[in-house]
């Protein structure tokens, strides 16, 4: 008998029938000797019509009120899935994020978990009862209930399996698995049947969506077994843990792309020390968050510089910038978009030369010219125009193997990435 922790996303519970289903697929699990905790997301869509609904009230709606608003979503489907449990003849008990024991910092909207007591739950589970515990959510110190932001169920799931040493915790949702890219731009991707922590955090970083970065933090801190699988067949899915048996010759597992990316281009910047540190500074101020940076040569004491943040915060990013003319003076600053990020991850990377090269070369022969890179051991980022996404991705997959079971990297003797 093992402790599973089972984790189901909006598009597993998006409906009554839905739901049935997966009461159906839980209480089969009990059958099978195993005890139960799950955790779930808000129904379908109903976190966005709360969001939208909040917005017609008020345009700008506080933080705290809505960490109260949003918390209902997952606390409905934690009711009915509870329900849906004890209609086919099971014990089952509901609790929210605070009632399982989640305490979180005082951070309306993306709090982090602080500290994780699960008495109530445990109890629950040695009285034989499955546990559905609402996703997402907890409460602070001094009482305030919190939200970790879109996606935070996995996080829920997975810290909770840390918290009661649960033998693994499965994610499901409405794909079989970890793909080597999405499956809706290159339909000959192939389902991983396992990938490496690094690999899969770098990979949720990177753009890909099946799983939260934190939830992967998580489970790589606290060494907790996931697995990612369909709540819609019985497929297996895809193992992420510490260790992973390499493919032969295999080097890159997968490829991911963001399309929120924004670059913003700062011209006849003087080189002086400590100019980029008060530019870069500010902005962390502002809470923007930068990703790829690149600065030119210098000429006549001047250069140039770029970097990437999100398109949310494009505007804001301009701002800063702007705010900063008169104290460090530049000749412009400008911004793009209808941009995306297109990466290639794997562990392989870090003893074969040649990757970033052959990167560069399958870019290059679809004609698109490579605006920014990034590097680090087990990736290498690539910023190109948007609307040629579908084209690079299906050609780096090709060059990389990907497409087959086979690798068809060739490396070479000039570069280590």
């Amino acid at each position: 008998m093992a402790l599973y922790v089972m984790k189901f996303g909006g598009s597993s519970v998006g409906d009554t029938e839905r739901m049935q289903r997966v009461a159906k697929r839980i209480v089969e699990k009990q059958d099978e000797g195993h005890d139960c905790v799950v955790v779930v997301s808000a129904m379908g869509d109903t976190t966005d019509d709360l969001i939208d609904q909040a917005r017609l009230l008020n345009p700008n709606p506080p933080a705290r009120e809505m960490d109260m608003l949003m918390t209902t979503g997952e606390q409905i489907s934690m009711a009915m899935l509870s329900m849906a449990i004890q209609h086919l003849g099971r014990e089952a008990v509901s609790f929210t994020g605070w009632q399982a024991g989640f305490e979180t910092e005082a951070e309306h909207g993306k709090a982090r978990i602080r500290n994780i007591q699960p008495e109530r739950v445990l109890k629950a589970i040695g009285a034989g009862k499955i546990v559905i515990v609402a996703g997402f959510q907890g409460i602070t110190a001094e009482g305030e209930i919190t939200t970790f932001g879109r996606g935070g169920s996995d996080t829920t799931a997975v810290a909770l399996a840390a918290a009661i040493h649960a033998d693994t915790c499965e994610i499901y949702t409405d794909v079989d698995g970890i793909y080597s890219t999405d499956p809706r731009i290159v339909k000959c991707a192939r389902k991983l049947e396992e990938i490496s922590y690094d690999e899969m955090l770098e990979l949720a970083n990177l753009g890909a969506a099946v799983l939260h970065p934190r939830a992967v933090e998580y489970a790589k801190h606290n060494n907790v077994r996931l697995v990612v699988r369909s709540s819609f067949n019985y497929n297996e899915g895809t193992v992420v843990k510490e260790e992973t048996t390499m493919e032969q010759g295999a080097v890159v597992n997968g490829i991911a792309y963001d399309k929120n990316v924004a670059r913003l281009t700062i011209r006849g910047v003087a080189d002086l020390p400590g100019v980029l540190a008060k530019m870069f500074g500010e902005l962390a101020t502002a809470k923007i968050d930068v990703d790829l940076i690149v600065q030119s040569g210098v000429l006549d004491g001047k250069a140039d510089f770029s970097y990437t943040v999100s398109l949310a915060d494009r505007e804001r990013a301009l701002a800063v910038m702007e705010s900063l003319r008169s104290e460090l003076p530049f000749s412009e600053v400008t911004s793009e978009i209808d941009l995306v990020k297109v990466s290639i991850v794997g562990a392989g990377m870090v003893s074969h030369p040649g990757v970033a090269a052959q990167m560069f070369a399958a870019i290059s022969a679809q004609g698109v010219s490579i605006k920014m890179v990034s590097t680090s051991e087990i990736k290498v980022s690539c910023v190109i125009e948007a609307s040629r996404l579908q084209d690079v991705v299906a050609a780096l997959h090709t060059a990389y193997g990907l497409d087959t079971e086979e690798q068809a990297f060739v490396g070479g003797p000039q570069d280590r990435r």
